[in-house]
């Protein structure tokens, strides 16, 4: 259970404490900071740098204040919320360290940020002896499969667990969105929606998902999660259920399992063009040719090697 300080002005982080208030032990709790949680709720305090960032105050201030609201005395795991490219990273790390070793927190992760922030962080936190970042939660579907150049390599090198959102690409995986039924609305995830709908190629890929859905006898929502879950790094994606029905879905994908060749299809049609893939990696593949033939790479890496975009492979 994920929510973060700034989620519905912190009403969600009050209602998961009541929620689990008799059942603590036998859940794992999570929350953010990062974000000005004051400056959401007071508009007043909205500029005062006191409310937000990585930095060792912020780190104490929204911690407190969310186990304030959670009602509970310690978080399994406090996630940085997004890399502000302001804290030294130094600091960041111990910073964590320093609330681990109080029992406020037992494990930290990390959300949103490069995969070169994440690898100094941990070790740094490593040569310290500190606590590293365990988990990354990161944007990733089929629409964007951006993870796969260097975050995902980097969390498998250095064990941190995947916990991708967006699964369905806000929505537009599930095909329960039209053209005609997204032209007039304006909230933030109909945008989103329609800016994905623009691209013919991601329609191809809706297809797909679709077909294969037919075969499975589910849904869109069920393929995408299944294929997610069987990726290389990844744990648990995270899942945005706002009733029992649409609850009972998203674990429905725990019900079986996608075929390597349905995974090669959804991966085949995913992949990115060259134009799209960024240096070092749209050269990558030509250069490796000139090493030689049937030269492995090792076996952490090579489940990734099979599923990556075309011109991501790794050396």
């Amino acid at each position: 259970m994920i929510p973060a300080c700034v989620y519905d002005f912190g009403r969600n982080e009050r209602f998961l404490g009541d929620f689990v208030s008799d059942k603590r032990s036998e859940v794992v709790v999570a929350t953010k900071y990062t974000c000005n949680t004051a400056a959401v709720l007071e508009s007043d305090k909205r500029f005062n740098p006191n409310f937000g960032e990585n930095y060792r105050k912020s780190v104490v201030e929204n911690l407190n204040e969310s186990l304030k609201r959670l009602n509970m005395s310690y978080v399994d795991i406090l996630y940085v919320y997004f890399y502000e490219y302001r804290t030294p990273i130094e600091e960041i790390m111990r910073s964590l360290d320093n609330v681990v070793r109080s029992g406020k927190v037992l494990y930290v992760g990390i959300s949103d940020t490069p995969y070169w922030a994440l690898t100094r962080a941990n070790t740094i936190a490593e040569l310290r002896g500190w606590s590293p970042f365990i988990g990354l939660q990161s944007h990733y579907n089929l629409l964007d499969r951006s993870l796969e150049f260097d975050l995902q390599p980097a969390c498998v090198e250095l064990d941190v667990v995947i916990i991708p959102w967006s699964i369905v690409a806000d929505g537009f995986i599930t095909g329960r969105r039209t053209n005609e039924s997204i032209a007039d609305i304006t909230d933030y995830r109909t945008q989103t929606i329609a800016n994905y709908s623009k691209y013919e190629q991601n329609w191809k890929v809706l297809n797909e998902v679709f077909d294969i859905s037919k075969e499975i006898d589910g849904s869109p929502l069920q393929v995408a999660l299944n294929l997610t879950r069987q990726k290389p790094g990844i744990t648990s994606p995270l899942i945005n259920a706002k009733n029992l029905t649409q609850l009972e879905e998203n674990l429905k994908s725990l019900e079986f399992k996608l075929s390597p060749e349905q995974m090669r299809k959804l991966d085949h049609v995913s992949q990115s063009t060259g134009r799209e893939v960024p240096f070092p990696y749209s050269i990558t593949n030509i250069l490796d040719g000139y090493i030689g033939k049937n030269i492995q790479v090792p076996n952490k890496f090579a489940s990734i090697m099979t599923t990556t975009n075309k011109y991501g492979r790794l050396c």
